[in-house]
């Protein structure tokens, strides 16, 4: 092997060496899966505001019908105010009904830039936004820190921003995993130039890592093509990291794009709708690969930012403020919004076009990050500084 393989193989196997440190027992059972949706959902079609004759005038062609159990295509009701999309009958909506699913409505950041990008990275590093931003602290990172005894992993195609920071993290495509880049062979003789050197005991487990991880998803795929169809799209991902942080992992991201709705949206049916139904049969899978675990996990469900109240001339929507996020697990005090809310109507957009931002999202996941973890105020100020922790009563 040439040495430009060997350092090929070595750039490969660097996202996948850990300290020792974060493969310690767990400090609790609790287990956490952040879900960001890139592109910006349009919350507002999601978890709809079927109480608010205001956005039926400004969505003609998007809006979805008020709560009616004889129309399939109507909301599905949360409460006298709020509905969920139709999309989600089989897969969220039971979860919501059994408590075990929660939304926050008018949560987001303080970033008015509309960015996709500059809004994305303001959530994932959750640093004050008049500061300067260190792009190699993310929250995430922080957040295993201070837990110590954790075992983290990003589900994506490069180490996401918010893992950016602190101990090395494995991270993996999950949609897509193929065989090894590198054999068995080229593995012994990477192992062997590290023999005796300090970085010998992080090569030899990036390694098993990698193999590890390799070899529970290849078995899964394997069970699944046993006389049934295989899950498509995000549900064959989320079925995969539920089996993972199931058996090795309680710290997980995961990112899903699709959701930048310009044009032709789609109300009850059509690219929306299409997208929930996917985004809901993973979750729901995620929910049934983790099993019991099920009983001790958090997943979180948030985007950059929401989209414009009223539709544009494309039957589409453009970018927005305020978003809604999903709390979700067996354990949660769920069945309810939660969260401040305010009458939907044109006097409490925000600049007259988008949802106002009631919750912020670094107190909102701080305050479930303490309750969630059992962190004083010191170890939660490492995570999310200077910020006071709003306890939403879902823990």
């Amino acid at each position: 092997m040439s040495r430009r393989d060997v350092v090929r193989g070595l750039a490969a196997l660097a996202p996948l060496t850990l300290a020792g440190r974060v493969w310690a027992a767990p400090k609790a059972d609790a287990t956490l899966l952040v879900v960001f949706l890139r592109g910006a959902y349009d919350a507002a079609n999601v978890v709809i505001p079927v109480g608010s004759q205001f956005y039926y005038d400004a969505r003609p062609t998007l809006a979805i019908a008020r709560p009616d159990a004889a129309a399939p295509n109507s909301a599905l009701s949360l409460d006298a105010q709020w509905g969920l999309h139709p999309a989600l009958k089989d897969t969220i909506y039971p979860l919501f009904q059994r408590g075990q699913a929660a939304f926050i409505p008018f949560a987001g950041t303080d970033d008015l830039t509309r960015s996709h990008f500059e809004t994305q990275d303001t959530i994932e590093l959750g640093q004050t936004i008049n500061g300067s931003r260190d792009y190699r602290s993310g929250f995430m990172a922080r957040l295993a820190g201070v837990l110590t005894q954790v075992r983290p992993i990003a589900f994506t195609d490069q180490m996401p921003l918010t893992f950016q920071g602190g101990d090395p993290v494995p991270n993996i495509a999950i949609n897509s995993v193929g065989k090894p880049g590198i054999d068995d062979r080229q593995a012994r003789l990477i192992a062997s130039m590290y023999k005796g050197r300090p970085l010998e005991s992080a090569v030899a487990e990036g390694f098993r890592v990698r193999d590890d991880v390799y070899q529970a998803i290849t078995a899964h795929m394997a069970e699944a093509s046993r006389g049934a169809a295989s899950p498509k799209g995000f549900e064959l991902s989320a079925r995969r990291i539920g089996r993972l942080m199931r058996d090795q992992f309680n710290l997980g991201f995961v990112d899903v794009g699709g959701w930048d709705t310009h044009v032709n949206q789609g109300a009850a049916t059509g690219y929306l709708a299409d997208r929930l139904t996917e985004l809901g049969r993973g979750i729901a899978g995620f929910a049934e690969e983790i099993g019991p675990k099920w009983n001790d996990t958090v997943v979180v469900v948030l985007s950059e930012f929401g989209r414009t109240f009223r539709e544009n001339g494309n039957k589409g929507t453009d970018h927005g403020h305020g978003s809604v996020y999903w709390v979700l697990g067996g354990g949660i005090r769920g069945g309810r919004m939660v969260g401040e809310q305010v009458v939907v109507d044109q006097a409490h957009l925000f600049q007259n076009r988008d949802y106002p931002v009631l919750t912020d999202y670094r107190a909102a996941l701080g305050g479930l990050l303490q309750k969630l973890y059992g962190l004083d105020q010191r170890q939660l100020n490492r995570v999310f500084a200077s910020v006071q922790p709003r306890d939403l009563g879902l823990i």
